[in-house]
C-alpha cells in the first residue's frame, strides 16, 4: 500500500520508509506512524498470547474452529507485509535489482525462521540448543512470511507496469486499478479450494516422537478414507504436509491437543482423556504448505493503494462475509487450515484496525499514547527475536542461583507480580504487559533515540 487518501479537501500523500529494501539515499521518505504502531501492536500481541496464553486460553489459539486473539497475529503480520511491499520497491525501477533485493530478504527470513523455530533454539525454557536434523521443523512464522513476501513482491515487480494509472476514483476503482492482483488472488483461492476439497485422504499411521510425551515411541493409526473434510484428522492440509514435509518435521504441539475431544481440561492443556482419539497425539503443522498458499491472500489484500473510505468499507465487507461463512457452517473459520472465512475475518479486522490508527495518529495527531507501540514497530525484528522468541529471557535464565529454576525472571514473576496479587493468572498477565511489552517498548524507544534498528 503506497498511499492513503482520506476523503478531505486536501489529500495527504504518505510514504513509508523501507531502507532495508531500497538503495535510494538522497531523500528519506517520511514514515507512516500508524503503520509502525500497527506493526508494534502485532508484535506485542504475539508476546502477550505466547507468554500469557497458557494462563488465559481464551486469548490463545483456538483449538480448531473459531478465532481467538492469538489467531489475528499472523494475518496482521501478512497484511502489514503487503502494505509495505509497494513502498519498499517503489524506488527501485530496475526489475533485476528489485528481484535480487526480494530474493535476498526472503533468504534472510528463511534463515532466521529455521534458526528460531526449527528446533535449534530451546529458549527460554531450556538451557540447551541444537536439533536433530531428522526432526527439524521446516515451517514456521518467518518462513510463511517469507513465502508470502516473495510471491506478492514478485507480482508487484512484474505487474506494476501493467497496472492502470488513469482509473477515475469510484466505488470499484480499487478493483479496476489492481485487477491483475485480484486475478492472482482468485487463482490462489481456486487452487486452495481444489486441494482441500478435492484431495483424497487415506488412513495414515504415525509414531510419537515427542520425548516429553508419555506415549513416546508408540505407534497409532488414524482412519480417514475421505475427501473434502475439514476436521483435525482427515483434512487435506495435514495430509499434504505429512507427504511432502514428513511427519517428523511437523509441529509437535498443535493447538488441537486442547480440544474437548482430547482433554477434560479444555481449553486448558491437560492429560488426554481415556477415550481420546488417536489423532490427538499426532503432530500438525499450522504454518504448512497448503495453508501458506492461502495465507498469500492476506498479503495481497494488504497490498493495495486505497482511499480511507475504501479500507473501511472493505474491512466491514470482509468481516461480514467471513462471519456469515463461519456461522452458517459453509466454511468454518480455522487458523490452522487458513480457510477463506478466516482470511476474510482477519483481513477485515486488519483493515479496520489500521484505519482506526491512521485516523487517530496521522489525521488527528493523537500519537503520544501509542509511542511504545510505534517504537516496537520501528524495531519489530529485534523485539520479535528477543521477546517473542524468548532469546533475551533465555540468556537471563542461564544465570541461576543453585537451581536452574531459581532465576531472576522467576524471582520477578513470583515476588513482584504473582505474590502481590496472590493469583498466578493475574500475576503472569501483568508481568507480560509491564515486564515484557512495556519494557521492550522503552528499550526500542532508546534504540530509536540512538538511531539503532535491526533491518533485514
Amino acid at each position: 500500500m503506497a498511499e492513503i487518501k482520506p476523503d478531505t479537501a486536501h489529500q495527504q500523500h504518505l510514504i513509508v520508509s523501507e531502507p532495508d529494501i531500497s538503495d535510494q539515499k538522497p531523500s528519506k521518505p517520511k514514515r507512516l506512524a500508524s503503520l509502525d504502531i500497527f506493526r508494534g501492536l502485532t508484535v506485542s500481541l504475539m508476546i502477550l498470547v505466547d507468554d500469557a496464553g497458557g494462563e488465559w486460553p481464551m486469548i490463545g489459539h483456538a483449538p480448531w474452529n473459531g478465532c481467538n486473539l492469538a489467531d489475528f497475529v499472523m494475518p496482521f503480520f501478512l497484511f502489514i507485509v503487503g502494505m509495505s511491499i509497494a513502498l519498499s520497491l517503489k524506488g527501485i525501477p530496475d526489475q533485476l535489482l528489485a528481484v535480487k533485493k526480494v530474493i535476498l530478504r526472503t533468504l534472510k527470513l528463511l534463515f532466521w525462521g529455521l534458526l528460531l523455530q526449527g528446533g535449534f533454539s530451546h529458549a527460554p525454557g531450556k538451557l540447551t540448543y541444537g536439533v536433530d536434523v531428522t526432526e527439524i521443523r521446516w515451517c514456521g512464522i518467518l518462513q510463511r512470511i517469507a513465502l508470502a513476501y516473495l510471491v506478492v513482491a514478485l507480482i508487484e515487480i512484474f505487474l506494476r507496469c501493467a497496472q492502470k494509472k488513469d482509473v477515475a476514483p469510484g466505488r470499484l476503482s480499487i478493483f479496476k486499478l489492481y485487477y491483475w492482483q485480484w486475478l492472482v488472488a482468485a487463482c490462489v483461492l481456486t487452487t486452495y479450494f481444489a486441494v482441500i476439497y478435492g484431495t483424497y485422504v487415506p488412513d495414515w499411521q504415525f509414531t510419537v516422537h515427542d520425548r516429553d510425551s508419555s506415549d513416546y515411541g508408540k505407534s497409532f493409526t488414524v482412519f480417514c478414507g475421505a475427501r473434502g473434510k475439514l476436521d483435525p484428522p482427515c483434512n487435506a492440509v495435514g495430509y499434504i504436509d505429512r507427504q511432502v514435509l514428513g511427519i517428523n518435521h511437523m509441529y509437535q504441539h498443535p493447538a488441537w491437543k486442547r480440544s474437548k475431544a482430547c482433554t477434560e481440561n479444555s481449553p486448558y492443556e491437560g492429560p488426554f482423556r481415556n477415550d481420546a482419539p488417536s489423532w490427538c497425539r499426532a503432530p500438525f503443522e499450522p504454518e504448512g504448505i497448503v495453508s501458506s498458499i492461502s495465507a498469500i491472500l492476506s498479503t495481497i489484500i494488504g497490498g493495495h493503494q486505497a482511499r480511507l473510505k475504501h479500507w473501511i468499507l472493505m474491512g466491514f465487507a470482509l468481516l461480514i462475509l467471513g462471519n456469515v461463512l463461519h456461522f452458517t457452517h459453509a466454511i468454518p473459520s480455522n487458523k490452522q487450515l487458513y480457510t477463506f472465512s478466516y482470511v476474510c475475518i482477519t483481513s477485515g479486522a486488519a483493515a479496520l484496525v489500521f484505519s482506526a490508527f491512521y485516523i487517530m495518529v496521522d489525521i488527528y495527531d493523537i500519537k503520544f499514547m501509542f509511542l511504545p507501540l510505534e517504537w516496537i514497530g520501528m524495531n519489530a525484528m529485534l523485539v520479535y527475536v528477543m521477546a517473542a522468541e524468548g532469546i533475551f529471557a533465555g540468556f537471563f535464565n542461564g544465570w541461576y542461583y543453585k537451581d536452574p529454576h531459581n532465576t531472576l525472571i522467576y524471582w520477578i514473576q513470583k515476588h513482584i507480580f504473582v505474590g502481590i496479587w496472590h493469583s498466578r493468572r493475574v500475576g503472569i498477565l501483568l508481568y507480560v504487559l509491564f515486564a515484557e511489552i512495556l519494557f521492550w517498548g522503552i528499550v526500542a524507544g532508546i534504540l530509536h533515540w540512538l538511531g539503532i534498528y535491526w533491518k533485514l
